[in-house]
């Protein structure tokens, strides 16, 4: 569990150190800082949603939402008795996200974001799109424990492989 809690704990100053950075250097910039032309670049903006800017919930109903997630996430990993490498991880991941991003709800109200990868913006059947959001460190925790769960679930829970039983008549 030591693991567990450093991880989170990793994310969660990564998130917000790279947030007070981007708040002291971006913030006030007229432009964003390209890192890489027309594919990454450093661009500030605060987001009172969720994931992708969707609002569908008031900024306090967001933060309970949230904090009941990663309260649930806790215990859940707190209560297994798997503690291996590759089962703590995704969670660790998610839960120093949804941390980092709660922080941020409660201190400024919304959710500051700024590392954006311009993968494609334009029209497509008459409609803007930009296809890719602005986001944060916290987000890319929150995403890669997702995908984690999804592409490793057999390996991250084996007992939940189903057994193939003979069919013997």
């Amino acid at each position: 569990m030591k693991l567990f809690f450093t991880l989170i704990l990793l994310v969660v100053a990564a998130d917000q150190l790279t947030k007070k950075l981007a708040i002291r250097a971006l913030r006030d910039a007229a432009q964003s800082i390209s890192i890489i032309p027309d594919l990454l670049s450093l661009t500030y903006t605060e987001n009172k949603g969720v994931a992708f800017g969707m609002e569908f919930a008031s900024p306090a109903v967001l933060l309970i939402l949230t904090g009941l997630i990663t309260v649930g996430v806790l215990l859940y990993v707190i209560f297994s008795k798997n503690r291996t490498t590759f089962f703590l991880l995704p969670f660790a991941l998610i839960v120093g996200g949804g941390i980092g991003n709660m922080i941020d709800r409660v201190i400024i109200g919304r959710v500051v974001d700024f590392i954006y990868f311009d993968l494609y913006h334009g029209k497509i059947f008459g409609t803007y799109l930009s296809l890719w959001p602005i986001f944060n460190v916290a987000d890319s925790a929150i995403s890669i424990g997702a995908c984690m769960l999804i592409l490793f679930h057999n390996k991250i829970f084996p007992e939940s492989i189903p057994t193939e039983k003979n069919n013997v008549r």
